[in-house]
C-alpha cells in the first residue's frame, strides 16, 4: 500500500481544475497563494449558503441560514438610510453571544463597511477607547454594554442601536425598532471587492492600549478555506473519502464572538459546511453538555480551560456527548494528558489544536487525530496559504531544532494595524514577515512547537492580556510606586495574573482590586498581588527584575498551598 504524505495530499489537492486550485498571484506588494475558487467576499460566501437548514440558535430561538440572510439584508437597509452606512465605514459590535452578533456582522461586511469586533468584556475607558480609535459609526450594543458606554468619561460620537434591551434616548435606536420601518427586501446594492478592508479585531499588545488588526475578505476566506483543505489533506492520508454527514453537523458557540477563534473557526467556517451554531451566553460546562446531547452537536472548539471542564464534566456519564466528533482547541496550548483524555472522554471525538494569532486570521499551523495524540506538545504543521520561519536575534534562520523568534507571513496575513504605521514598521519587515513575538522551534517533519514568548504577554484562558496595560493601571493607584506584572502557572486556564508592587503600608489589596477592575477587564485584575514596601529590584540598567519577582511568588504561592488549581474563569 502507498503511504500518502501530506506533501503529495496537498500537491493533488491543489492542483489546477480542482475545488481548492491555488494559483501564485501579485496582490499589491506581496506575492501569495491565492485559491482559485474561493468566493470574493464575505457578501459571497453568505449568498452562497442560503438554505432552510438550521444555523443561529440560542435558547428556543431558531433560525436557519436563509432567515439569517433575509434578517441581515433588512439590518444592512436600515443602516444604509437611517445612518447612510457607506462603504469603508466602521460600524462596531459589543455584546454577548447573541444571534443579533452574527446579523450585525452579515449586514456590515455585505455592505462594505467594516464590522469591529468588540472585546465585550472592556470597561468603559478601553470601549471608549476603542470606539475612538476606530472612528466607529455606528455601534451595536446590549443592554450591559449600553450600561459602559454610559459610563465613559467622554462618550465617543458613535450612534447605538440597542439589542435585547429597551434602551432608547439621544443617539440610541432600539434594533427591533429599526427592522419594524425596514421592509423584507434584499441585501443592499455593494461592491465589495476581496481586498477591501472586512474587519477590524482589537487585540492586547505588551505595552500601550490594544491595536485594532485589519483583515480583508481575501485574507479571511483564504484561512475558511484553509481548514477545509488541511480536513480533506488528513483524509487522503489517511485513505478515507469523506462523506456528507447523515444528518446536519453542529458546533457549541461557548467562546465569545468577538474572538478570531470564535468568529472564524467556528462561526464563519459553519456556511459552507452548512453547520448550525448553538449559543451560549456565558460558558458553563453542565450547561454545555445538555446542549450537546439535546442538539447532537459534533464539534467544540475552545481553549483548553473550557475543554478541560467539559472532559472533567464528561466523566461523570450524566450526559450522552457521543455526537462529538472533533474537539478542537485555540487561544493557548494544552496540557498533553488532557489531549489523551479526549478520546477516552466522549468516545469517538478526535482531538484537534493550532497555533494562529489575530494577525493571521487564527490560521498558521494544525494537527488533530493520531497526529496531534503522537505530538501532544506540538501546534501542527504550517497551512498551505502560509509560511513560517524562525531566526535568532540577529534574523537569521536557525536551523531545525533550534529554538528563535517565529515568524510569519502569507495569504491569510493582516493589512496591518490600524493607525499605526509605527507599530506596522516594527513589526512587519520590507519582505512582508511578521514577528510574531513566540519563541519556537521546527522538529525534523516539519512540525512546530511553541516553547516560550519574547512578548510581555499573559494569556489566561485564550486571553491575551498586556503586562504593561496592568502595570499602568496599577501605577493610577496613589499609593503603588511600582509595579511588576508576570504570569502565574494555573492547571485550569494555563495562565493567571500576578502582580508584585512596591506600595504604601496602608494600602488596602482588596480597595486596590476594586480600583482596577473601573481600568481593566474583570479578566486583567491580577488574581495574586504581592506588597513591598521596599523599591522592587533592578538590574543596573534600572528594569525591574521582573523574572525574578515572578519566582519568588510562585515559590512563595507553592510553599503557601496557595496556587489555584481549579481557579474560576
Amino acid at each position: 500500500m502507498t503511504t500518502i504524505t501530506r506533501a503529495s495530499a496537498l500537491a493533488e489537492l491543489t492542483a489546477p481544475g480542482q475545488p481548492y486550485a491555488l494559483q501564485t498571484q501579485a496582490i499589491g506588494a506581496r506575492t501569495l497563494r491565492v485559491f482559485v475558487n474561493a468566493p470574493t467576499s464575505l457578501r459571497e460566501l453568505f449568498e452562497q449558503s442560503v438554505s432552510d437548514k438550521a444555523f443561529l440558535i440560542y435558547n428556543e430561538e431558531r433560525l436557519s441560514f436563509a432567515q439569517s440572510q433575509a434578517l441581515a439584508a433588512r439590518i444592512a437597509q436600515g443602516l444604509v438610510r437611517e445612518f447612510g452606512v457607506q462603504h469603508g465605514d466602521r460600524v462596531a459590535i459589543s455584546m454577548r453571544n447573541y444571534p443579533e452578533w452574527v446579523l450585525a456582522f452579515m449586514a456590515i461586511t455585505s455592505l462594505g463597511a467594516i464590522a469591529v469586533a468588540m472585546n465585550a468584556l472592556w470597561q468603559p475607558d478601553e470601549l471608549a477607547y476603542g470606539l475612538t480609535d476606530c472612528g466607529a459609526r455606528v455601534l451595536f450594543a446590549d443592554a450591559e454594554r449600553i450600561g459602559r458606554l454610559s459610563r465613559c468619561a467622554q462618550r465617543p460620537a458613535v450612534q447605538v442601536i440597542s439589542v435585547r434591551t429597551d434602551e432608547t434616548g439621544p443617539g440610541t435606536t432600539r434594533l427591533k425598532d429599526l427592522l419594524a420601518r425596514v421592509a423584507d427586501e434584499a441585501m443592499p446594492p455593494a461592491q465589495v471587492a476581496a481586498d477591501d478592508p472586512a474587519t477590524i479585531f482589537y487585540t492586547s499588545g505588551s505595552t500601550g492600549h490594544p491595536k485594532g488588526v485589519v483583515s480583508t475578505h481575501r485574507a479571511i476566506l483564504s484561512a475558511l478555506l484553509s481548514w477545509e483543505l488541511d480536513a480533506h489533506a488528513a483524509a487522503k492520508m489517511a485513505g478515507i473519502e469523506i462523506q456528507p454527514p447523515a444528518e446536519q453537523s453542529g458546533s457549541l458557540m461557548a467562546v465569545p464572538f468577538f474572538h478570531v477563534t470564535g468568529s472564524h473557526a467556528i462561526f464563519l467556517s459553519s456556511y459552507r459546511a452548512q453547520r448550525k451554531l448553538v449559543c451560549m451566553y456565558k460558558w458553563d460546562a453542565a450547561q454545555g453538555a445538555e446542549l450537546i446531547e439535546r442538539e447532537r452537536l459534533t464539534s467544540f472548539i475552545a481553549p483548553a480551560a473550557m475543554t478541560g471542564d467539559l472532559v472533567r464534566f464528561a466523566r461523570d456519564g450524566q450526559r450522552n456527548l457521543t455526537s462529538l466528533l472533533a474537539v478542537g482547541g485555540g487561544g493557548a496550548p494544552r496540557a498533553p494528558e488532557q489531549v489523551g483524555e479526549i478520546g477516552r472522554a466522549f468516545g469517538q471525538a478526535f482531538p484537534g489544536t493550532g497555533w494562529g494569532m489575530t494577525e493571521t486570521n487564527a490560521i498558521g499551523v494544525g494537527i488533530g487525530g493520531q497526529d496531534y495524540l503522537d505530538r501532544p506538545a506540538s501546534s501542527g504543521r504550517c497551512s498551505a496559504v502560509m509560511e513560517l520561519k524562525i531566526v535568532d536575534e540577529a534574523g537569521r534562520e536557525v536551523p531545525t531544532g533550534a529554538r528563535g523568534e517565529l515568524l510569519v507571513r502569507g495569504t491569510a496575513m493582516f493589512n496591518g494595524y490600524w493607525n499605526r504605521p509605527d507599530v506596522n514598521a516594527e513589526m512587519i519587515d520590507a519582505d512582508s514577515w511578521f514577528r510574531t513575538g513566540d519563541v519556537a522551534q521546527f522538529d525534523e517533519d516539519g512540525y512546530l512547537y511553541i516553547v516560550d514568548r519574547s512578548k510581555d504577554l499573559i494569556i489566561r484562558g485564550g486571553e491575551n492580556i498586556g503586562c504593561g496595560a496592568v502595570e499602568a493601571a496599577l501605577l493610577e493607584h496613589p499609593q503603588v510606586h511600582e509595579a511588576a506584572v508576570y504570569a502565574v502557572p494555573d492547571d485550569r486556564l494555563g495562565e493567571e495574573v500576578g502582580a508584585t508592587i512596591h506600595c504604601d503600608a496602608a494600602l488596602d489589596v482588596d480597595a486596590l482590586r476594586g480600583f482596577l477592575g473601573e481600568r481593566l477587564a474583570r479578566f486583567e485584575v491580577p488574581r495574586y498581588i504581592r506588597t513591598c514596601l521596599k523599591p522592587l529590584p533592578r538590574t543596573p540598567s534600572g528594569k525591574i527584575l521582573k523574572r525574578e519577582l515572578r519566582d519568588e511568588a510562585v515559590a512563595a504561592l507553592l510553599r503557601a498551598g496557595a496556587l489555584i488549581k481549579e481557579s474560576q474563569a
